[in-house]
């Protein structure tokens, strides 16, 4: 079994405020939930409107498939035109 723990920093260069980033993140979040089957969380930086650190965790059984499932998973957080993404660290378990 592998568990997957990321942390995604991520800054929100076209919000001008807390609502406008409220809704970039929530759409954010149900994507990568929707399309990975995995869990996000916001995770830091609420208050600030340009920035957020996401928490997303997987468990798989399957070795190959789960890294190559958080490889997509990587690439669409990157190819956001919403985001730029300033970290992305990820720990397996």
């Amino acid at each position: 079994m592998d568990i997957l723990c990321a942390e995604i920093e991520i800054h929100l260069p076209e919000c001008g405020s807390l609502k406008e980033k409220r809704m970039v993140i929530k759409g954010t979040k149900d994507r990568l939930r929707d399309r990975f089957g995995v869990s996000v969380a916001e995770l830091d930086y609420q208050d600030l409107w340009q920035r957020s650190l996401l928490g997303v965790a997987m468990v798989s059984i399957e070795d190959r498939s789960s890294k190559a499932l958080f490889q997509r998973l990587r690439e669409h957080v990157y190819s956001d035109p919403r985001v730029v993404v300033l970290r992305f660290d990820e720990e397996w378990r």
